[in-house]
């Protein structure tokens, strides 16, 4: 069962949604503004999967 947290858009600063996926220790951060979206695992932090308009890939 996801819980559900209220937090400000790391891209463009508006209201996002985190939902914590318990059952498959997933955190997926998304805005409805902008379209911001990150999937991470909830054990070790890293991402699994990223979409962020406007933020650009260093190299």
């Amino acid at each position: 069962m996801p819980a559900t947290q209220n937090v400000r858009c790391p891209n463009c600063g508006d209201h996002a949604e985190r939902h914590h996926i318990i059952s498959d220790r997933l955190i997926r951060t998304q805005c409805p503004r902008c379209d911001y979206f990150m999937l991470t695992c909830s054990v070790t932090g890293k991402v699994i999967e990223a979409y962020a308009p406007g933020i650009y890939a260093r190299r």
